[in-house]
């Protein structure tokens, strides 16, 4: 987990953002932070690559809460990747227009097919059901986002 955590500590020095970890706030209710992190504390899980990634969770602002709560639940119990984090009520101007809040749920490489959509029905049985997009960190850390203008960013849209 530790090349996980300095590989997230990258990106999160780059951007300077302040963060909970493990917390129980609800996200609809910090506003000081942009991101509450969800660390897995059950099973093993492999060391993230320099291939790591994310699936990308979009959700209204009135479902995160519930929504962030399950996936919260999953990661620690070891049923998804590594971690996953959710945007807060704190304006992000990464976020665009969009009112929307995303939850991203990390795996250690986006090659290992099997793995990302282990990961990926694992979200469907709580509930995220409708398609998402999975991004490549190295996509994140190159500044790659669609409100900045890119396209085609997804490894996997499903």
């Amino acid at each position: 987990m530790k090349r996980n955590s300095n590989r997230h500590e990258t990106i999160r020095a780059k951007r300077g953002e302040i963060y909970l970890l493990n917390a129980d706030a609800k996200p609809t209710e910090v506003t000081d932070v942009y991101w509450i992190y969800a660390i897995r504390k059950k099973g093993k899980y492999p060391e993230p690559t320099k291939r790591n990634g994310k699936w990308l969770i979009f959700v209204d602002p009135k479902d995160v809460d519930e929504v962030w709560l399950n996936v919260k639940e999953a990661t620690e119990e070891g049923k998804l990747g590594s971690s996953a984090k959710v945007s807060t009520a704190k304006p992000n101007p990464l976020a665009g227009k969009s009112k929307q809040r995303v939850i991203c749920v990390y795996t250690y490489d986006w090659m290992d097919e099997a793995d990302v959509r282990k990961v990926r029905e694992e979200l469907r049985k709580i509930g995220i059901t409708n398609k998402i997009p999975y991004k490549a960190d190295e996509d994140t850390l190159s500044g790659r986002y669609r409100v900045t203008g890119h396209t085609k960013i997804s490894k996997y849209y499903e």
